[in-house]
C-alpha cells in the first residue's frame, strides 16, 4: 500500500512543482535548473561513492563491521537515482541523502527496526546451533542424489 502511494504521490508532487515553478520562473530557467541539478548531483554522487567504497575497503581490510559504510554507499546510489530523475521533489530528497548526517540518522533509525545477528566460525563448529545434540555421536544424514560420471576426460586434462 505504501509503495502504491509513493508511486502516485511523487509524480503528482512533481507535476505541481513543475507547473508552479515553471509559471513563476519560465520554461527555460526551469529546464536549466533540472539539468544543472542532475549534473551537480552526478558529480557529488561520484565523489561520495568513491569515498564510501574506500571506507568499505578499509573496514574489510581491518576486519571491522562494514555495515554502516555499505548502508551509506547504498543510500548514495539511491540519491544518484533520485538526482537523475527529473523533478524538484526528487532532487530535494536526493540531495538530502547526500548529506552524511542525514544518512547517519536514517541508518540509526533502520538499525533500531532490524534485528542483527552476528556469525563467527565457532557457530559453524557448534552442532547445537543446527539442532544436533553434542552428546550424541550419531551419524548426520544428508539427503541427496548422485550419479556416476562414466565419460572419459579430455586428453589434455590427463597430461
Amino acid at each position: 500500500m505504501w509503495l502504491f502511494l509513493i508511486f502516485v504521490a511523487v509524480p503528482i508532487i512533481e507535476i505541481a512543482l513543475f507547473i508552479n515553478l515553471g509559471g513563476w520562473l519560465g520554461t527555460f530557467p526551469t529546464l536549466a535548473i533540472i539539468v544543472i541539478t542532475a549534473a551537480l548531483g552526478t558529480f557529488l554522487v561520484k565523489t561520495q561513492a568513491i569515498s564510501a567504497f574506500k571506507t568499505i575497503g578499509t573496514k574489510f581490510r581491518s576486519l571491522q563491521n562494514p555495515t554502516e559504510p555499505v548502508a551509506h554507499a547504498a543510500m548514495i546510489l539511491f540519491a544518484g537515482a533520485l538526482l537523475l530523475t527529473p523533478g524538484f521533489f526528487t532532487d530535494a530528497v536526493g540531495f538530502s541523502f547526500l548529506m552524511p548526517w542525514f544518512r547517519t540518522c536514517i541508518f540509526k533509525f533502520v538499525k533500531r527496526k532490524i534485528e542483527f545477528q552476528n556469525v563467527n566460525s565457532k557457530d559453524f563448529n557448534d552442532n547445537t546451533r543446527h539442532g544436533y545434540n553434542k552428546k550424541s555421536h550419531g551419524d548426520i544424514i544428508i539427503e541427496g542424489e548422485y550419479r556416476e560420471n562414466k565419460a572419459t576426460p579430455p586428453k589434455d586434462i590427463l597430461k
